[in-house]
């Protein structure tokens, strides 16, 4: 009797301590996070930052989840409490907006990126300048609010161009809806940034824009200031980072000096 209640005693303590030990594990699988910062970005960036969350998933961290779209809806959707961690601009202008308005985690903006601006034409297409346009299609991405389109109009104004051409504008939701324009022949030509056109096989470059044309084209970063994750700060110096760095390198985008 004394060695079945001694048994008994064992089993009740091996219980007790597989349960705590699933307590433990279960207490610390829901500390750590199922997915990674949800990130909105420039639809610009498509390519390179999904191939830069991989790099940063390989490391054993939860895959970020990125959502692209022009900078402008992307600000608009965080003004309006979108739950997102972290905001990728294509220009300063959308991420000022934000941070006026305290939506940014304070220390955490910094540009990251470079790019620049080119005319685009489908291969093979009839025009091949923008003085050859005459009753062709111009595709940009919106003038009014889209960086991409706000740079190219900027480059047509500094070279006495924009009035010329301004009639036959077809804006378009996002730089990256401009350059489709272009590669189904629904315009001429577009202005785009050199990444987007590297990222097509359809279409030419018929000329690179100076940069002294239009205002430099910069890419911030930051944190929003309602993110909870305990990842974003860390994607965000990443992004930053060499190893980041080489990967957009590969797409194009050139680093800040």
């Amino acid at each position: 009797m004394a060695m079945l209640t001694r048994r008994l005693a064992a089993l009740r303590l091996v219980c007790v301590s597989l349960a705590f030990a699933t307590l433990l594990a279960c207490g610390k699988a829901a500390d750590e996070p199922t997915t990674g910062p949800v990130v909105l970005a420039a639809s610009s960036l498509q390519e390179s930052l999904e191939d830069v969350a991989k790099a940063w998933a390989a490391k054993g961290h939860a895959m970020p989840v990125l959502s692209f779209a022009a900078s402008s809806a992307l600000a608009r959707q965080i003004e309006q409490g979108a739950p997102a961690d972290l905001f990728v601009s294509a220009d300063a202008d959308w991420m000022d907006t934000l941070e006026k308005q305290r939506l940014l985690r304070a220390g955490t903006r910094g540009e990251i990126l470079t790019n620049r601006l080119v005319l685009v034409t489908r291969k093979g297409g009839p025009v091949r300048s923008l003085a050859d346009l005459g009753d062709w299609r111009l595709a940009l991405a919106d003038p009014g609010a889209v960086p991409a389109g706000k740079y190219a109009r900027a480059a047509l104004e500094s070279r006495g161009q924009w009035q010329a051409v301004e009639a036959r504008v077809v804006p378009a939701e996002n730089v990256r809806a401009a350059l489709a324009l272009v590669e189904r022949g629904e315009a001429a030509l577009a202005i785009v940034y050199s990444t987007d056109a590297m990222a097509s096989d359809a279409v030419d470059v018929i000329e690179t824009f100076p940069e002294g044309s239009h205002p430099p084209i910069r890419y911030p970063a930051a944190v929003l200031a309602g993110s909870a994750h305990p990842d974003a700060a860390e994607f965000r110096t990443f992004l930053a980072s060499d190893e980041a760095q080489r990967i957009f390198a590969r797409y194009g985008f050139g680093s800040i000096e």
